[in-house]
């Protein structure tokens, strides 16, 4: 007796990219329905499709744009599902996936280990299942130590289960580089701007999240290794200068601004800084209202908003190395050097490529979408700009901008957000078809260029 058996044909099979897409869209169309049902508002009516949609799209692309107040619209089966997708999205399903595998005692097969390897930008293939068990095990312990500091602290402010709750959700979100908050009226952590505890609290977790699960893995094997790798070495590094180089112009340009800073004391004024300077890498709370920034400030912070989190994180943006690799590219040039040399290693020439063309092409899309909503929903430029930047770096920073944009701007900043969220390149991967390699070399012949 013949046993059949039916295959896919390669030519149908997903690639790793196409697997990333579909079950990141697959996840936000769910969320989707379920937060159009009426159990989901407060008012107990269906949420219109375009505002459910959007609202699962920043949820699992962990950005925090939102087109209705979080706090005061969702009900509390609302505020759970958001959770639940802001954890999907920040670790990413095929995590979860994994972990679902790992408990029902299956194996994880090559094609599943080549995903997790494009979700986590690993280099290799080796250790990627021991890397996402590691990843789960720190997720869960960090989550659980912020939870614990916010429920605290929210303590004599809400009954137990509603500060336990506040505690949890706030924990994920800023973990998960989410940026959603619960707080009510649009406002943010903006009450909260002196309190040291919500502060080094919330940006704790945002940077953890923010580093990328890799880079954590090996701070903490750090004591029993020689040295850390160049990869996080690059980003400790940068991720420090970044949020000095934040902190130090937040602190100058506002510190004269009697809308922020002018009025606060000493302490508030550096605490303020120091968290609207980490927020902008990819996790979209505010303690400073954000209306009444300078136009500097604001133009400053979308440029850190640009460079975003770093590669394997729960943030987005081009990454903190490709920033760096960018850099390097440009000094090189100026100096004259044909190799990019960090700490007596050399970064390989298709890295450098790589790395140019996520910066083009993000860059392509930040114009061309800025372009398109200046025509449609007629605000100023930098209002435009900005919001823009925040939803594809999946930030979540807004001027009071989402609310007010159109059906067609909301469709727009969705899948910006989408986009940011896998990243350019791969969703162009992904929807392009791969060429074969041409083993064919012609001979070079010089252009003019600059």
């Amino acid at each position: 007796m013949h046993t059949f058996r039916l295959e896919l044909s390669p030519r149908w099979r997903l690639t790793p990219p196409q697997v990333l897409v579909t079950g990141f869209a697959a996840v936000i169309l769910t969320g989707t329905f379920l937060l159009t049902l009426p159990v989901a508002s407060v008012s107990h009516k269906p949420t219109a499709f375009i505002d459910a949609l959007f609202t699962a799209t920043s949820a699992v692309c962990v950005t925090g744009l939102v087109v209705v107040d979080t706090g005061t619209y969702w009900s509390r089966f609302g505020h759970i599902v958001l959770l639940g997708l802001i954890q999907i999205g920040g670790l990413g399903f095929m995590t979860l996936s994994t972990l679902a595998s790992i408990l029902f005692g299956r194996r994880i097969m090559l094609h599943q280990r080549l995903v997790i390897q494009e979700a986590l930008n690993c280099v290799s293939l080796e250790g990627v299942v021991r890397l996402t068990k590691a990843i789960l095990k720190f997720t869960v312990i960090v989550e659980a130590v912020g939870a614990s500091f916010l429920s605290w602290r929210w303590w004599q402010q809400y009954s137990p289960g509603e500060a336990f709750f506040q505690g949890v959700f706030h924990s994920v979100s800023a973990f998960c580089n989410a940026g959603f908050d619960i707080k009510g009226d649009f406002l943010s952590l903006t009450t909260y701007r002196g309190d040291i505890v919500v502060n080094l609290v919330i940006t704790s977790l945002i940077i953890l999240g923010g580093l990328g699960f890799a880079v954590i893995v090996e701070l903490l094997n750090w004591p029993h290794a020689d040295k850390v790798s160049l990869h996080t070495h690059l980003v400790i590094k940068t991720t420090l200068l970044l949020t000095m180089l934040g902190m130090v112009f937040i602190l100058i340009v506002e510190s004269n601004n009697p809308a922020t800073l002018a009025l606060a004391p000493w302490k508030e004024r550096l605490l303020a800084s120091y968290f609207q300077a980490v927020t902008p890498r990819t996790a979209g709370f505010n303690t400073l209202p954000l209306e009444s920034l300078r136009p500097a400030t604001l133009f400053f912070l979308t440029l850190l908003m640009f460079v975003g989190a770093s590669p394997g994180g729960t943030g987005g943006g081009i990454k903190t190395t490709t920033f760096v690799i960018l850099i390097m590219s440009i000094t090189n040039t100026i100096q004259g050097k044909s190799r990019i040399e960090i700490r007596e290693r050399s970064i390989p020439s298709r890295l450098v490529l790589k790395s140019m063309a996520i910066t083009l092409l993000s860059a392509f899309l930040v114009v061309t979408i800025t372009l398109i909503l200046l025509l449609s929903d007629g605000a100023d430029f930098l209002t435009t700009l900005f919001e823009t930047i925040s939803a594809f770096g999946t930030v979540g920073l807004s001027i009071a901008f989402t609310p007010k944009l159109s059906v067609l701007g909301r469709f727009i900043i969705a899948s910006l957000m989408f986009t940011g969220r896998v990243g350019p390149l791969t969703l162009a991967v992904a929807i392009a078809q791969r060429q074969k390699q041409n083993h064919i070399n012609y001979p070079e012949e010089s252009i003019v260029v600059g």
